[in-house]
């Protein structure tokens, strides 16, 4: 090797950064997460479950929401909601076990989703009150297409499991087993890229209803 490709190499690696340490790496992401916290508001402006389903029913998010008390009362929400939009009582129950133990009699319900799926049911994970978002983490008992295929998608949230804050999910992921797949899923799907025209189902299901199992309406 010759004398100045010997420097230029050496120069190279004296000026190439040294791989932090885990301890380093903590450091910066405690420093950013500080940050955060003193950039945002001390709260959001309401309990996390009035926030969230003040924002789904925000023009942006276009979803519909009520409350329901217990997650036995889920399948009657259900059926109202198809009642009210004219739909067959047929649809696509996202196999989780919580779903499955509960009275669905009068509905026709079968486990796979398919491509031109009517209405979905599901179980969210939780749910993002800053955003008006739905957490899903995909396993075999979330399987994503169920919040990609359907034109009407209902799902099923508990008021415990909602966020106040993106960053407070971030948080709790750090707890969980990693899943292949994460889908933050606000609102329903819509697009007016063509002449300003809204379409809905775009990317994913037109319509969302959000039932919020456990909060209290406001008095």
């Amino acid at each position: 090797m010759s004398d100045a490709r010997g420097k230029i190499l050496q120069a190279a690696r004296a000026a190439s950064p040294q791989r932090a340490t885990d301890a380093a790496i903590q450091a910066k992401a405690d420093a950013l997460c500080r940050r955060a916290g003193a950039t945002r508001p001390d709260r959001i402006s309401g309990s996390p479950d009035t926030v969230f389903i003040e924002r789904l029913n925000t023009p942006g998010i276009a979803a519909t929401a009520e409350h329901a008390a217990t997650l036995e009362d889920f399948p009657a929400a259900v059926r109202r909601y198809l009642a009210a939009n004219n739909l067959v009582p047929s649809l696509a129950l996202q196999p989780h076990p919580e779903l499955l133990a509960l009275d669905w009699s009068g509905l026709d319900t079968h486990g796979h989703i398919g491509l031109d799926e009517p209405v979905a049911v599901g179980l969210a994970l939780g749910g993002i009150a800053e955003t008006g978002s739905l957490v899903f983490h995909s396993n075999p008992t979330s399987p994503t297409l169920f919040a990609f295929l359907p034109l009407h998608h209902i799902v099923a949230v508990r008021a415990e499991h909602i966020w106040p804050w993106l960053e407070d999910y971030a948080a709790a992921l750090t707890t969980m087993s990693s899943p292949r797949n994460i889908n933050l899923v606000t609102g329903a799907s819509g697009t007016t890229d063509i002449e300003g025209t809204l379409v809905r189902g775009a990317h994913g299901p037109g319509w969302l209803h959000v039932v919020l199992i456990g909060a209290q309406p406001a008095t």
